[in-house]
């Protein structure tokens, strides 16, 4: 049976989760339909999820439509979590973007448009909630062309739109409308259209197909994921035109770990999309991971346990995803197979909190159960910080509300946190280098030799280490003590900020055996490294976040005027009949200041979103 990874995306609250519900219960996947406002959901399983009434984590569900099974993706909506959603679009085969009938084109939707664009991800947009009060579909249609892509047509219209007797009718085979979408982007259809005769309703279907599957274009259905319809004529869309990926049993197995959750018996479960070859009980694999200084590490296991998601047989087969126990130490982004040659990038937070147990024999629990947390999502970053507190990296204040309350049910620790700030960071200037020789550094003694250079790393390395001493000149211990020293010293810089994109070389060494410890060198390898640090200096890096508001025609003036009084750089300014939308990059840092001024710049009616672009060097102020 031929398998295709459909992701459901799309902005807060369009009905992503009542969509996947509603396909579920359609298909005998179960029994009854659950609710996102009474917390019953299939997919949002978690309390957390359901008392918020939001998707925090990506879900997997199956259903079987005809002879295709279907494994739905059901993504975050909240932009707190969107290095969520484009870890889930890399093992997907097509998408369904969901917009609302009565919100219409939002900036999230806006935002993962571009994505699928970009990655020509084969993606039909349902257009939800056509039996809501205010629904809309042509002027809908057109802010689709206008604000997503031209390059769409509907295939289903609707009736009595707004109301409880909405109604969704296919279009005629032959529409034109469709001939004349499909002839931008398909020279065949161009050529039928202009110089004749018409394209035939089957030539059309082939065409709808064709560019469809390579991502150039964008079917458009009506629906009411609550009411049911336009669901069926979803369903046959998605089946249809995006086209189930190649699959081949032949060869040694390759594919992603795209999500990690922790089991009820608090082992990792390892959700795995495989792309070829096969994967079976008791085998023991080989996951390799990218590190951040540039190095791959293995994580090796054996395989315990092996659900595929929507049954399918005792084995992982290629194109279909499982979930797998017994790979410890197993994260988000490792690979089965050769690693790509690059990487997916996700912009790192912005965001850095300490937290705290509140009962202080709890610290060590809570530093643990932080670091089990960043292992489903190694984006947040948690490290050691002083007085027992651990440091976190996170995207938004929504994402802290939830570890919170994910420590307290998960792991029965209450901890505080305290207020997110903006996180800063410091790259070398130039090039340092430092030695001291042994026996007395620096009024202490200490049995070794150090000397260390550093200079800048590339762009997005992090930290990196090298030697260019003898590899066996020193014991392994030695070595390994002054790596990892070096690594944990450089969190905090000659300006208080964290250092990245540095790399640290080892130029000179030497002990006394047997009097010279690991100690030894822990001890005075901060000292060098400061030394040489402060010879090469550092720049002051500040995040950035990439922004889009959308205000009235009359609320243009003042807003731009106070984002260029915070800073901002536009990209871009454009109009349309009722609205503005201006996007531009932003320093994190005044971020806060706008969402708290624009509703009253904009009368209530202005819309922000933002997420994290980068950084650059801190200007003087």
């Amino acid at each position: 049976m031929p398998t295709l990874n459909i992701g459901i995306l799309a902005h807060v609250d369009a009905g992503k989760t009542s969509l996947t519900e509603r396909l579920l219960f359609d298909h005998g996947a179960i029994d009854r339909l659950g609710s996102v406002d009474a917390g019953d959901t299939r997919t949002d399983d978690g309390d957390i999820e359901r008392r918020r009434g939001i998707t925090i984590r990506s879900a997997v569900a199956a259903f079987t439509a005809g002879d295709t099974r279907i494994n739905l993706i059901d993504t975050p909506g909240h932009s707190d979590f969107i290095a969520e959603v484009e870890r889930a679009l890399e093992v997907l085969d097509g998408a369904v973007l969901l917009l609302s009938a009565v919100e219409g084109v939002q900036a999230q939707t806006r935002v993962l448009m571009r994505t699928l664009r970009r990655l020509r991800l084969p993606t039909v947009v349902f257009v939800n909630k056509i039996d809501r009060a205010g629904a809309r579909s042509a002027d809908l249609l057109a802010d689709i062309r206008r604000r997503l892509t031209p390059c769409v047509a509907p295939l289903t219209e609707v009736r009595d739109i707004g109301t409880a007797g909405a109604r969704v009718t296919p279009r005629p085979p032959g529409d034109p409308q469709l001939a004349e979408a499909l002839a931008e982007v398909d020279p065949a259809v161009l050529e039928a259209v202009v110089d004749g005769p018409e394209p035939t309703p089957d030539e059309l279907r082939k065409a709808l197909a064709a560019r469809t599957a390579d991502g150039s274009f964008h079917p458009v259905l009506f629906g009411s994921a609550l009411g049911g319809q336009g669901v069926a004529e979803l369903v046959e869309a998605v089946t249809g035109l995006i086209p189930p990926p190649p699959a081949t049993s032949d060869g040694p197995p390759r594919g992603t770990v795209f999500a990690v959750r922790p089991s009820a018996g608090g082992e990792r479960i390892a959700y795995l999309r495989l792309y070829e070859g096969e994967v079976t009980l008791r085998q023991r694999l080989t996951l390799l991971r990218r590190e951040a200084d540039g190095r791959t590490s293995e994580v090796t296991g054996r395989v315990t346990g092996l659900d595929v998601i929507g049954g399918g047989g005792p084995s992982l087969t290629a194109g279909n995803i499982a979930a797998l126990t017994g790979l410890n130490g197993v994260r988000v982004g490792d690979r089965l197979g050769p690693l790509a040659e690059r990487a997916p990038h996700f912009a790192r937070p912005t965001l850095e909190t300490l937290v705290r147990a509140r009962r202080p024999g709890q610290a060590a629990a809570l530093r643990t159960a932080l670091l089990t947390l960043a292992d489903q999502d190694p984006l947040i970053h948690a490290r050691p910080a002083a007085s027992g507190a651990t440091a976190l990296l996170l995207y938004g204040e929504v994402q802290m509300e939830v570890l919170a309350a994910t420590l307290a049910q998960d792991f029965g620790i209450e901890a505080d946190f305290e207020p997110g700030r903006v996180r800063f960071l410091e790259r070398p200037r130039g090039v340092g280098e430092a030695v001291e020789e042994m026996p007395w550094h620096l009024g202490t003694r200490y049995w070794a030799t150090i000397g260390l250079r550093v200079e800048p790393g590339p762009l997005g390395s992090g930290g990196l280490f090298d030697y260019e001493t003898e590899l066996g000149a020193l014991p392994r211990a030695f070595h390994q003590a002054i790596e990892d020293t070096v690594h944990a010293t450089l969190a905090t810089g000659l300006r208080g900020a964290s250092v990245t994109d540095y790399r640290v070389t080892l130029v000179r060494s030497g002990y006394c055996a047997p009097i010279s410890t690991a100690a030894d060198f822990r001890g005075l390898t901060p000292l060098v490294l400061r030394a040489a640090l402060e010879r090469a200096g550092t720049r002051l890096y500040e995040p950035y976040h990439a922004f889009e508001t959308e205000v009235p025609l009359d609320a243009l003036a003042p807003v731009t005027a106070h984002l260029a009084s915070l800073g901002a750089e536009f990209t871009g300014t454009t109009g349309g009949s009722t609205a503005w939308v201006i996007t531009g990059e932003l320093p994190a840092r005044r971020v806060r200041e706008i969402e708290l001024r624009l509703p009253g710049l904009t009368h209530g009616e202005g819309v922000w979103w933002s997420r994290p672009s980068g950084d650059r060097e801190l200007r003087p102020h």
